[in-house]
């Protein structure tokens, strides 16, 4: 005999039912796929579906359905079922979380994965957890975020003038998706980086996994990277030069984890500092930031 779904629980903020994981096209705020949306099952289905997408919000819609990881599908999914015990009572996204913010962004901030029960369970990046807390704090007093806190996808945040991405868009058993993971997801992330490359200046890279992976893309986008190549470290920056001559900016910024914060090996000094660098290298001034045009 075999177990029934569980029960479709209420949205914290919208009271909608979702069942848990949400499948595509039932409502959830953001979710821009649907039934019919093409999933990518193998590596190769990857690159052919990223390669496909005409521009952001095809990448977002697509990447949201992917399949290609089966071990970080089951996790993701068993997460969404089990939850953590604070948030019970709620649905859980349990699908891949797609690139945030502005399309004319002019900072590209690179993550390393979803958190297992913040963007894995609210379905919007850094969204639900204290590494998010730190990020969006720091973004709004630079100017770049409508506000300090995001708490679940229909809070009302925006990014102006910055968008976000995750070098590999499940969440990963503790947060350490295997090569074989972080080699299929690439393309996503190389898709992200080639569609917002007309604006964006700067890459922030959050930890040594988000410098590689930025410098792992760019490289296969055919930019040239200084040799030796860079080594990451909190404030280091490296000049990446695309095709076209146009410099964008790599920058290192210790990761807003939980180790790293509660222990004081980056602080909120610390992060302000990173992100005025990404503005004063956008061109950016940090107590106006309008519109990215504004600022390059």
């Amino acid at each position: 005999m075999s177990t029934p779904a569980p029960r479709p629980l209420p949205h914290p903020r919208t009271g909608q039912p979702f069942a848990s994981p949400v499948p595509p096209g039932t409502g959830w705020p953001g979710d821009t796929a649907g039934p019919s949306t093409p999933v990518a099952r193998t590596p190769r289905e990857v690159e052919r579906r990223a390669a496909e997408a005409s521009d952001l919000a095809a990448l977002d819609t697509c990447s949201t359905v992917c399949r290609a990881c089966p071990r970080l599908v089951a996790w993701r999914e068993d997460v969404a079922v089990t939850k953590r015990r604070a948030f019970r009572d709620q649905p859980y996204w349990g699908r891949p979380a797609a690139g945030f913010g502005d399309p004319a962004a002019g900072v590209l901030v690179v993550g390393l994965a979803p958190a297992a029960h913040g963007a894995n369970r609210t379905g919007r990046l850094f969204t639900g957890d204290r590494s998010g807390d730190w990020l969006f704090a720091a973004l709004h007093r630079a100017g770049l975020a409508s506000q300090a806190t995001s708490v679940d996808a229909a809070d009302g945040l925006q990014l102006t003038g910055a968008r976000m991405a995750a070098a590999v868009r499940c969440a990963p058993p503790d947060n350490t998706p295997s090569p074989a993971e972080r080699d299929t997801c690439r393309p996503w992330l190389q898709r992200e980086v080639e569609l917002t490359a007309p604006t964006v200046r700067v890459v922030l890279a959050l930890g040594a996994f988000g410098w590689q992976a930025s410098l792992s893309v760019v490289r296969a986008l055919g930019w040239s990277v200084p040799r030796p190549a860079p080594r990451f470290g909190h404030g280091a920056v490296a000049a990446l030069t695309r095709p076209d001559g146009v410099v964008v900016h790599l920058v290192g910024c210790y990761h807003v984890s939980q180790q790293n914060t509660q222990t004081g090996r980056l602080t909120e000094p610390m992060l302000d500092a990173v992100v005025s660098t990404c503005l004063d290298l956008a061109g950016c001034a940090a107590d106006h930031v309008r519109s990215v045009a504004g600022c390059l």
